[in-house]
């Protein structure tokens, strides 16, 4: 048959131009788009083999190989070639449905990625080439970024004809029969001129070929050769059962993917089968990352389909709570989308994301049943990480908390929210607990005098979060959590006041509530056993940690006043009523008055308001008694 010149389908040529005009910054696709296009036509001769002998092949591969004085680089495979039908279907026009969005979405990412970080408009270019993975007739178009003019020959496995196709991207082509064609496909594209300011490299270079098939080919399960080199691994580990792969060769998978030449804590592999496929392989590093807790830390996993790398920091793969998991996910069949927006809302990318979590979660709740020193580790560098997970409405509330642990009065080592509430007395019904700023703060408060002395166990939360998620987690096993600062708190007294000796301090308390323009309340309190008095804040008001916290981050903080509780035992306290019963008016009394509230104030870590005055009023004091 005689060459024919034939016109690009309408929607064909408007997706060519595009990729002309460099709709992708990064232009090293074009050869893994052809690398899986081969890959694909390997595979669906491998399944044609196994029921028609005819289309058996040995030694299925792909050959990549650069001529630079020509200025070409050709990728050729023995896998099951096309027809003359093919060829004009899969490239002549784009045979399937939404072709016009998806070049409304191409254009609008391409509008919007100039106006962002590079950073992130990376990351919308990749999930938008990932929509090409597999679709022969759309990710072939990405070869005309690099090239002046692109040939093809192919010849469907168990067919006599051959056929050849060219074009130089300006909206024709030009089609013949062969009749010398080998079995297979073979893509030769003849490269413009490298010009790295447009990053348009030169990839008749072995060093970039080698760069780009590492990075996006590496796993792919058919040999890339180039010349008598295998460029690819073809090691996808989370492909292999875990019985066939050794402790070093995980140790090795993880350093490629992660650059921490620590060894992981722990290895967690997964598959899914049925109507929706993926295999995942996480590790769970044993540090944590320099970046942790920056705003712009990378995340770990790696998103592959069909074993094509396509992205890596897929945020929408973990919660951020689970960012420092390292690994790769790699779907059988996963329709990506332009927009990450859309990625988010993928019903199949929420299914993965649930199930990984749910899965590194009871991986750390074996850890901590089993290998405690383990879950040291992991909680100690994690743990602040993982709390955050607490902060919003995720469904990983409850085992979160089943794997938490927290400083406690009971003993120096953390101890589990389970084993508190085993070890809860006869009648108690709260969790209690204390935020603070350090464990040795929060121990020398007066707030826990009274728990002390009556053997109630309190949880000392130290880390930032906990600040904030108790705010949102309101029980834990049907227990509710109370801190030991915020509202009442009603342990059983040894003795109760008698109405009467509680009426006593009721002008005492009232005149110091007058007095001290600081304080929202005073009353009496049975939590102190050894100090005169200490500081609460409301049951719904904010704690001065969590204020300050706010202040921090540029909030603006109404001026929170809080209740001034007084230990009717002690003698400062006693001593105070009497003297104002006896001369109310004594100005050495408002003096008192200030001293006490702003040693309560400094027993809790606060700040005072008027530090030098403070001091002054010290001094006098203490003057006088010597």
């Amino acid at each position: 048959m005689s060459t024919e010149t034939l016109e690009f389908q309408a929607e064909a040529r408007q997706l060519l131009q595009l990729m002309v005009h460099s709709i992708y910054s990064n232009k090293d696709i074009f050869l893994r788009e052809l690398i899986s296009n081969a890959s694909d036509a390997l595979d669906k001769r491998r399944l044609a083999g196994l029921t028609d002998d005819a289309l058996r092949a040995d030694d299925l591969h792909i050959e990549i190989e650069a001529d630079a004085e020509a200025r070409t680089l050709t990728v050729r495979d023995n896998g099951i070639g096309m027809s003359r039908e093919d060829v004009v279907g899969l490239i002549g026009t784009i045979a399937r449905s939404g072709t016009a969005e998806t070049l409304r979405r191409l254009k609008e990412n391409k509008n919007n990625g100039n106006n962002g970080n590079d950073g992130n408009k990376e990351q919308k270019e990749n999930a938008a080439s990932a929509e090409l993975i597999g679709q022969f007739g759309v990710g072939f178009y990405s070869v005309f970024m690099v090239a002046d003019k692109v040939g093809l020959v192919t010849r469907k496995a168990g067919t006599e004809q051959g056929v050849r196709w060219e074009s130089d991207g300006d909206g024709t082509y030009t089609i013949e029969t062969v009749e010398d064609a080998p079995e297979g496909t073979s893509v030769t594209v003849h490269l413009r001129p490298a010009d790295e300011e447009d990053a348009l490299y030169d990839y008749a270079d072995d060093r970039k070929i080698r760069e780009i098939v590492k990075r996006y080919s590496d796993f792919i399960s058919f040999p890339i050769r180039m010349g008598d080199e295998t460029l690819n691994s073809m090691k996808a580990l989370w492909a292999r059962p875990r019985s066939e792969v050794n402790d070093e060769e995980y140790r090795e998978f993880y350093r490629h993917i992660s650059h921490d030449w620590t060894d992981p804590l722990d290895v967690i592999q997964m598959r899914a089968e049925g109507t929706f496929e993926y295999e995942a392989l996480l590790f769970i590093p044993s540090r944590a990352p320099h970046d942790l807790f920056q705003r712009d830390a990378r995340h770990g996993v790696q998103l592959y389909v069909k074993r094509v790398f396509i992205m890596d920091d897929t945020r929408e793969l973990l919660p951020d709570h689970l960012r420092f998991v390292k690994g790769v996910v790699d779907a059988a069949d996963l329709s990506l989308n332009i927009s990450r927006e859309i990625l988010q809302q993928d019903r199949h990318i929420q299914l993965i994301r649930r199930r990984l979590a749910k899965k590194v979660l009871s991986t750390v709740k074996d850890l901590m049943k089993n290998d405690a020193e383990k879950y040291r580790t992991f909680w100690r560098e994690f743990g602040p990480a993982v709390k955050e997970g607490l902060l919003d409405r995720s469904e990983d509330h409850k085992a979160i908390l089943d794997i938490a642990s927290f400083g406690s009065t009971a003993g120096e080592e953390p101890t589990s929210l389970a084993d508190y509430v085993s070890r809860m007395k006869d009648g108690q019904d709260k969790i209690y607990f204390m935020t603070g700023e350090s464990r040795a703060q929060v121990e020398n408060s007066p707030h826990l005098e009274a728990f002390r002395a009556k053997e109630y166990e309190v949880l000392l939360l130290t880390d930032p979060v906990d600040e904030i998620w108790v705010e949102g987690v309101a029980e834990y096993e049907g227990k509710e959590f109370q801190s030991v600062t915020r509202g009442a708190v009603d342990l059983p007294a040894d003795e109760e006041l008698s109405e009467e000796e509680s009426g006593s301090y009721a002008p005492l308390l009232g005149w110091l509530k007058e007095t001290l323009d600081d304080v929202k309340d005073v009353r009496l309190t049975t939590r102190l056993t050894s100090s005169p008095a200490c500081l609460v804040s409301d049951a719904e008001g904010l704690t001065p940690t969590l204020e300050k916290m706010y202040k921090a981050m540029g909030q603006e903080v109404p001026a929170v006043k809080r209740i001034l509780e007084l230990n009717p035992e002690h003698p400062l306290v006693t001593g105070l009523r009497t003297a104002h019963e006896q001369r109310a008016d004594a100005p050495e009394l408002t003096e008192t008055a200030e001293l006490l509230y702003g040693t309560a104030l400094l027993a809790e870590g606060g700040d005072l308001a008027d530090p030098a005055r403070f001091a002054k009023l010290l001094a006098d004091r203490l003057a006088r008694t010597v």
